[in-house]
């Protein structure tokens, strides 16, 4: 009877013991080797960038020409390249899915070179900037609509 009581007794010290102690870390691995934190992203990384800064400006119909709310968004992100010299990013123009396929391939390049020109003029290395064009063939909102059209009317940063 007593060794009966003795196991869980000794289990239930191990555990208290395990818990107590704020040196042992938590078991927070992913299989990846990556440890999970609650710090926030990674500086200089995607996640970053899109957190603190914002990966995307947007555009009028059929124009490549930048807002206000647009140049305030390259701004923040030139003054993110400068923290990070290392880091080199590509910047996508989009379209919504109206139009020719070869309109608005053009169109979407001259939003990403819009956005490059931008970042250029504001201090960032043009070699650090590569530009694509995916047209309409990757919207980021689904719909026939106007509110999925203006989504889908973008320059997207992303991390290289």
């Amino acid at each position: 009877m007593n060794a009966k009581m003795m196991a869980p007794l000794a289990a239930l010290a191990l555990l208290a013991a395990c818990s107590s102690n704020p040196e042992t870390p938590a078991a927070t691995t992913s299989g990846t080797g990556a440890s999970a934190s609650t710090a926030g992203p990674v500086p200089g990384s995607q996640e970053d960038l899109v957190a603190n800064v914002g990966d995307r400006v947007f555009f009028a119909f059929d124009s490549s020409q930048l807002s206000g709310e647009a140049r305030s968004t390259l701004d923040r992100q030139s003054g993110w390249l400068g923290r990070y010299p290392q880091v080199s990013v590509q910047v996508a123009g989009n379209t919504d899915d109206r139009g020719t396929e070869e309109y608005n391939l053009a169109l979407g390049q001259r939003r990403a070179n819009a956005a490059r020109d931008y970042l250029v003029a504001r201090g960032v290395n043009s070699s650090r900037i590569s530009t694509i064009s995916y047209g309409k063939d990757r919207p980021t909102a689904l719909g026939d609509n106007e509110e999925a059209w203006a989504q889908n009317r973008n320059a997207i940063t992303s991390v290289r």
